[in-house]
């Protein structure tokens, strides 16, 4: 089941992994690799690999920054929930994207609000939490908390 999964979870990531980083970004998943026993013997050993690249090449995921890595996570989540939502025959209704932007730099932040806004048809409500005053104003709707000495206090824009 993982080897008939598995390309379609990539070619999705990939695709919304394109996005967010400008044909820059691109996953593979690896389900095999070699595994030496004695000195001409090799078997097949099953694992789960992820392998990363970008214009430099393939590299270790702890290579890239944490714009970079924020944004292949949230491609391999999406794209993973958009997978199993479709191979359970229900539609996604609710993305939550918690404190997603400050990792990004300006290009990556405008990217993810792109993105962000270029998936919204696909879901009923989109949550996104910042702490991030500058990104006040990229969403249509808002749900504002202010702290005060008599708790939290919620206000809705629009």
């Amino acid at each position: 089941m993982i080897e008939t999964v598995l390309p379609q979870l990539e070619q999705e990531t990939n695709r919304i992994l394109a996005r967010l980083s400008d044909h820059q970004l691109h996953v593979q998943f690896i389900t095999q690799k070699a595994k030496r026993q004695g000195k001409s013997q090799a078997a097949l050993l099953d694992t789960l690999d992820i392998r990363i690249a970008d214009a430099r090449g393939t590299r270790p995921y702890e290579t890239f920054s944490g714009g970079e890595a924020f944004r292949v996570n949230f491609s391999i989540r999406l794209a993973l929930a958009r997978l199993l939502a479709q191979r359970s025959g229900t539609a996604l209704q609710l993305l939550i994207v918690d404190e997603g932007f400050g990792t990004q730099d300006g290009e990556g932040c405008d990217r993810l609000i792109a993105a962000i806004n270029g998936i919204a048809p696909d879901f009923a409500c989109i949550l996104t939490i910042t702490h991030m005053p500058q990104f006040k104003e990229a969403f249509q709707a808002r749900i504002e908390v202010t702290k005060t000495l008599d708790g939290s206090q919620l206000s809705l824009a629009t």
